[in-house]
């Protein structure tokens, strides 16, 4: 298997993963519209529907952040970028890639991975009664993160300097 085969499977596997999880944020939807009923109707409440929108907001946008990265739609200051050629914009992009995107998403995973491992130990669960019992779960998304960060910055660095090359 070639590193382009390699590189193009790991872009895919984060696409495949990431992808399904666009609908979370209907599901967030219809769950806030549901507890502010049951809040406001009805007067009553849940813990676990509550965490449950939050649960799913940490892993919407957690992972998405990886698909953002992958398909070029991140937020970026686009005034000069816009302004400059292709070339240019590939050299910018390849500059944040290997200066900024991968040692920042290694430091994400070096610095939470004791963080989400002191979780798991205790399996942490919530703080507050009949809420989830998985933070430990949720405290995991950030050195995953991390890691579809990093396989996204090597793709992106390989198809910077496959286009290099082949343009």
């Amino acid at each position: 298997m070639t590193a382009l085969h390699l590189l193009t499977k790991l872009s895919a596997l984060t696409h495949a993963v990431v992808r399904p999880l666009r609908w979370l944020a209907l599901v967030m939807v219809l769950l806030t519209f549901a507890i502010v009923i049951l809040r406001y109707a009805l007067n009553t409440g849940g813990v676990l529907l509550q965490e449950s929108v939050m649960y799913l907001h940490g892993v919407f946008f957690m992972l998405a952040i990886a698909l953002g990265v992958g398909e070029n739609t991140h937020v970026r200051v686009d005034i000069v970028y816009s302004r400059l050629t292709p070339d240019q914009q590939r050299w910018i992009d390849l500059a944040g890639h290997v200066l900024f995107l991968i040692p920042v998403a290694g430091f994400i995973v070096w610095v939470s991975l004791p963080y989400a491992g002191n979780s798991w130990q205790i399996l942490e669960g919530s703080s507050e009664v009949g809420g989830i019992p998985a933070v430990f779960l949720l405290k995991t998304l950030i050195p995953l993160t991390g890691v579809l960060l990093i396989f996204q910055g090597i793709a992106g660095i390989a198809s910077i300097l496959l286009a290099k090359y082949h343009a």
